[in-house]
């Protein structure tokens, strides 16, 4: 191994490749079969949870990571259901349940709402993240591990 090999830590930046699956093997995200992904540790681009797991990977390793809710996408909360009037969807808008669609936020940004129930006069939809309150497979390979001023 090489003498100048960095473990992930604070200051580093990681080159990886990962995957993002449920348990029931379905995949969410991957980068595996493409160049690996770069991300300066603490910079924001991982959720703290997954970030954390990396701490101390040396370049050449792989591990799944089983990461709960907590330190995933969170629990779903009920706050985050909304039922809206009819009226605020189009006649055309191809109201299904299941059907993903995208309402402005206070911000003025983009928020993804899941329709789960509507009727004639009412849409429920659901600002929960899809992945909330599920265990996640988080499997990582680091391929390089580099001071982060060097880039």
């Amino acid at each position: 191994m090489n003498t100048l090999a960095v473990a992930v830590g604070e200051g580093t930046r990681v080159f990886l490749n990962f995957s993002v699956s449920l348990e029931d093997g379905s995949e969410v995200d991957t980068n595996f079969g493409a160049e690996p992904v770069d991300f300066v540790v603490g910079d924001g681009s991982l959720l703290p949870g997954f970030e954390q797991r990396l701490i101390g990977m040396a370049p050449g390793e792989r591990q799944l990571f089983k990461v709960p809710p907590e330190d995933a996408f969170g629990q779903p909360n009920d706050n985050n259901v909304q039922v809206m009037s009819r009226q605020h969807f189009d006649d055309d808008a191809g109201l299904e349940i299941g059907v993903m669609f995208a309402f402005a936020d206070a911000a003025g940004g983009e928020l993804p709402g899941l329709v789960v129930a509507f009727d004639d006069a009412e849409v429920t939809v659901d600002f929960n993240h899809p992945l909330a309150g599920r265990n996640i497979l988080f499997d990582v390979l680091i391929h390089r591990v580099e001071p982060a001023e060097l880039h």
